[in-house]
């Protein structure tokens, strides 16, 4: 219950902060303009907080914080007064509308930089794009990637974490090779080419990494355990913190990944364990004890133990520790954002190519549980993600779809060209389209959050 809680509050305050940045931005142009703004939300439905500001303006924060929006004064809807006119949207010059709507995404590309940078300011610890297992029969295997590889470049493209990696093979769905920029352990580069003949992401998959054959290093997982939980089968059974499982039903146990798979086997089932567990003066104790199963929340035919295992420390030599000055910041800051645009670009024309599934969308309890993840790491990791979704809502914005901020920049492109504004009649047309592909993209990846959460 919880983490439900802290997924929620995490995703009101990363949305909350991304629309406001977002609605800032076209309410900052249009004053710029000198456009008359109405209403500034943050949110929809039953105001819980409004006020006027000095301009006249009403500032509100809504009930439902999916969204929000800057009402303009605008002849097309409102009722204007002979020195309206001047101040109302749709009397200004086709190019300052222009200016208005696109305003918004460039500000939240903005905002990722500023979000990127501080991160660089704030510094950041990284574990190396060091290949810490290779899966037999696998892509990786047949490209004559090693253990202890560090990955270098993908596709020509410098990466320096996992996240890198991860965007730039992301986007090679549906091709036939991945170019990969490796050092071996002799300190040599090699390119190494990965045949995967078509691959696409499986939707249903959480480790893209392993789809394509290797596993990124991470030190040895122990046998011993580092949390339990007093409210799992563990807890129940008085197993505590420290306890190191050597056994279960007379079974030894060589390693964490054989305990899980032992106990995955046997939902609900009653399990004997022989930990090993020091005393108060320090000598050890072999204990026998009884377990009754629960299942995984995720997966009700899977065992679940409601442990934590302990994790060997990292070698120094495989972190990377980043802090920067406020100018290399800022170029990391820009370059990140760049990254990431592109690569936001390249995988909706997956979406189109049929080359990314439309399983793949997440919707917003995805994202709950993405923001409530980042914001439990920490403010840097949280930063990453609000850059990360504020490029997002900055692209899907600038769709042509004439519900978005792209539509509307579509119909003034086509009365800059033209010298005449789109018919109303074509307008409307184009506004329920767009809703209804609006609408069908975002049932679809509400479908696939309760399918991934069933």
């Amino acid at each position: 219950m919880l983490d439900i809680i802290w997924n929620v509050f995490s995703f009101v305050l990363a949305l909350s902060i991304l629309v406001a940045v977002h609605e800032w931005g076209h309410y900052y142009v249009a004053k710029l303009c000198h456009v008359k703004v109405l209403r500034f939300s943050i949110g929809f439905g039953k105001p819980i907080y409004q006020r006027i500001t000095s301009s006249g303006m009403e500032f509100v924060i809504a009930a439902i914080p999916l969204g929000g929006y800057v009402r303009m004064l605008d002849g097309r809807v409102d009722t204007l007064r002979p020195e309206e006119f001047d101040v109302s949207f749709d009397h200004k010059p086709v190019l300052q509308r222009m200016a208005i709507v696109s305003a918004g995404p460039i500000v939240n590309f903005l905002f990722a930089i500023f979000a990127l940078m501080m991160v660089g300011l704030l510094g950041s610890q990284s574990a190396k794009t060091i290949v810490g297992e290779i899966i037999p029969d696998s892509y990786a295997e047949k490209a004559g990637l090693s253990v202890r590889d560090e990955i270098k470049a993908v596709a020509g493209n410098e990466v320096d974490n996992w996240r890198d990696v991860s965007l730039e093979m992301a986007t090679h769905t549906g091709e036939d090779e991945i170019r990969v920029l490796v050092k071996g352990q002799k300190g040599y580069t090699e390119e190494k080419i990965l045949p995967i003949n078509g691959w696409k992401i499986d939707p249903k998959s959480s480790d893209l990494f392993a789809d394509l054959g290797f596993i990124p290093f991470s030190p040895p997982i122990t046998n011993t355990l580092a949390l339990v939980p007093k409210d799992g089968p563990a807890g129940a059974a008085n197993i505590q913190v420290g306890d190191e499982i050597i056994k279960i039903d007379g079974t030894l146990m060589t390693n964490w990944r054989q305990i899980v798979g032992y106990i995955e086997q046997r939902p609900s089932q009653a399990v004997e364990l022989e930990v090993i567990r020091l005393n108060e003066n320090g000598s050890a104790e072999n204990i026998e004890i009884s377990l009754l199963l629960g299942t995984k929340p995720d997966d009700p035919n899977k065992g679940y133990m409601g442990v934590v295992p302990l994790r060997e420390e990292w070698p120094s030599e495989y972190i990377v520790k980043t802090k920067l000055g406020p100018i290399d910041a800022l170029i990391k800051g820009t370059e990140g954002t760049w990254r990431l645009m592109v690569k936001t670009t390249q995988m909706l024309g997956k979406l189109v190519t049929g080359d990314l599934s439309m399983k793949s969308l997440s919707g917003p309890i995805s994202i709950a549980q993405g923001a409530g993840n980042h914001a439990s790491y920490g403010l840097v990791a949280f930063l990453g993600f609000l850059a990360l979704i504020s490029v997002n809502l900055g692209i899907i914005n600038l769709l042509p779809l004439p519900i978005l901020d792209g539509g509307h920049l579509l119909y003034f492109t086509v009365e800059w060209i033209t010298g005449k504004p789109v018919s109303e009649a074509v307008q409307e047309v184009g506004f329920k389209i767009g809703g209804v592909i609006l609408i069908l993209v975002m049932g679809t990846a509400i479908f696939n959050d309760i399918l991934r959460n069933t």
